[in-house]
């Protein structure tokens, strides 16, 4: 994020957008735009983007951006579909810009594939209440060699006694487990989605009878089974599941599917430090989620009649200081720890959410991978203020369950001592575990402060972040503000460090 200017914040967008002014130049015309007039308007002063096929007047909202100028500028007189998706495509565009609304792009004819790559061939063959998908996704040369990236078989099948529905999805992938099967069951409405790589099945019905709130869900991880079983409210015969919904009985690409939000009540709102809170959400009695580690979900809400959305890393209640058990999560809470801004538009109306209120939660959402600490002797983590979230999960899962860490250690900076996240509960886990170690650097210490000062540095990373012995394995996560990330991943490397041992959380 960059600073915006006065008079330039969330709030005072909204005000523009409802103000009747005329945002797009058209004067409330709506016209099919050729890629040839996309491509004139690509300076500051006159920016249309493209996003799914529909064209928007982004210059009045220039200056709004919380990203700053340069990076709409990036897509200027393009489609940005991609270059939105690649950033943030949780945001409700079609909510925050609607009155930048130009129009649809023009449909080109599809001409019939040449030399080169072909892509997308699907064969949907329907047996009964099963599907089978056979993905192809190229050939690098026609005629000549196919290359086949996935070749999956995902079909699902229901069964009932007298008082129970079984939907059974088989996936045939022997490592699925509870991290992959997101199911939700609400108003007669059944939605099961299992994660696989950057794709998702999805089973969605409108059910033929009503069910009761409890549903279970039952795993067979080594042949990849899926039992979703749900109560009958009455002894009857259904002929049916129930009236698929779009998107039913589908394997596409999650980015193409888009986000699933549910309701969840908040419970409990308990201080952290000062300006940062701890927020507990009930899932739905109908939910089935567990967020994996170094993953985020999204918070919605409707702000002055526009919707905003912002991401967050859930948290666990409190640092485990025991780890003779690998940790159980208990399938009902999501725990969130958020710094509730004095200008912030979004993070006000969640502090003034009342105990029992209700706020909108996505399906998780990241590209962390668990497989990245698992082979790691040394794991080391950098955490700028709330950066700090996605490093809880992640310290519990590899103090619990990577046996093979000799060393974990936590570079935490903060401005000042008032600022640091469970300061206590680090340092009395680091006395407890002799593999992990925190340091604690302030940007803004009081003359009493003894420990590190400073802001990210190369000299300050020369200094902490080390191997255990020379070729040791080496993992290291870093998130917190953009600049702070953005540079840090820069030292890194110019301290040596590869692609590969370095993961930046970001949303």
């Amino acid at each position: 994020q960059v600073p915006l200017k006065p008079g330039r914040s969330l709030m005072d967008w909204i005000r523009l957008t409802k103000s009747g002014k005329d945002l797009t130049g058209l004067k409330g015309r709506l016209i099919e735009v050729t890629e040839d007039e996309l491509a004139k308007h690509n300076k500051k002063e006159d920016c249309w983007i493209c996003i799914r096929g529909f064209v928007y007047n982004v210059t009045p909202y220039m200056e709004y951006h919380p990203g700053g100028e340069d990076e709409l500028m990036k897509a200027a007189g393009t489609d940005g579909t991609d270059l939105f998706d690649q950033v943030h495509r949780w945001v409700n565009y079609e909510s925050m810009l609607k009155e930048c609304l130009v129009g649809r792009m023009a449909v080109k004819p599809i001409a019939a594939p040449k030399d080169g790559v072909y892509l997308g061939v699907i064969k949907d063959q329907r047996i009964s209440n099963s599907t089978d998908f056979f993905i192809v996704l190229g050939f690098d040369k026609p005629k000549e060699s196919i290359f086949l990236l996935y070749f999956l078989f995902y079909s699902y099948d229901w069964f009932q006694t007298d008082s129970l529905i079984t939907v059974v999805i088989y996936t045939k992938q022997k490592d699925m487990n509870a991290e992959l099967v997101i199911v939700d069951c609400q108003d007669k409405r059944l939605r099961g989605e299992i994660i696989v790589d950057d794709y998702s099945y999805l089973v969605e019905v409108d059910l033929d009878h009503a069910v009761s709130e409890d549903v279970t869900v039952n795993i067979a991880e080594k042949v990849g089974k899926v039992e979703i079983i749900l109560k009958k409210k009455d002894n009857i015969h259904w002929k049916m599941l129930g009236q698929s919904c779009e998107g039913h009985n589908t394997f596409i690409k999650r980015t193409d599917r888009g986000l699933f939000y549910r309701k969840c009540k908040l419970v409990s709102k308990t201080e952290v430090t000062h300006d940062t809170k701890l927020f507990c959400l009930m899932l739905p009695r109908g939910t089935h989620l567990c967020v994996p580690t170094g993953h985020h979900v999204y918070l919605k809400q409707i702000i002055t009649g526009t919707e905003v959305v912002k991401p967050y890393t859930p948290v666990l209640p409190s640092l485990p200081l025991d780890f003779k058990e690998p940790p159980h999560h208990d399938g009902v809470h999501i725990y969130l720890m958020i710094k509730i801004y004095s200008c912030g538009l979004f993070t006000q109306a969640l502090d003034r959410l009342q105990i029992e209120d209700y706020i909108s939660v996505s399906n998780p959402e990241g590209n962390f991978k668990k497989s990245q600490v698992q082979t790691s002797e040394d794991l080391i983590l950098l955490a700028g203020g709330t950066g700090f979230t996605p490093m809880v999960k992640l310290l519990n899962f590899a103090l619990a369950e990577v046996s093979c860490l000799r060393t974990v250690k936590l570079i935490f900076f903060n401005k000042t001592e008032d600022d640091i996240l469970w300061r206590n509960q680090l340092e009395q886990l680091a006395l407890r575990d002799e593999r992990f170690e925190v340091q604690f650097i302030l940007s803004q210490p009081t003359k009493d402060w003894v420990g590190k000062q400073g802001k990210i540095s190369s000299s300050l990373l020369s200094e902490f972040v080390k191997r255990s012995r020379k070729d040791s394995k080496v993992v290291v996560c870093i998130c917190g503000p953009t600049p702070f990330t953005e540079q840090g991943v820069q030292y890194l490397k110019d301290l040596g460090y590869s692609q590969e041992e370095i993961h930046a959380f970001t949303a």
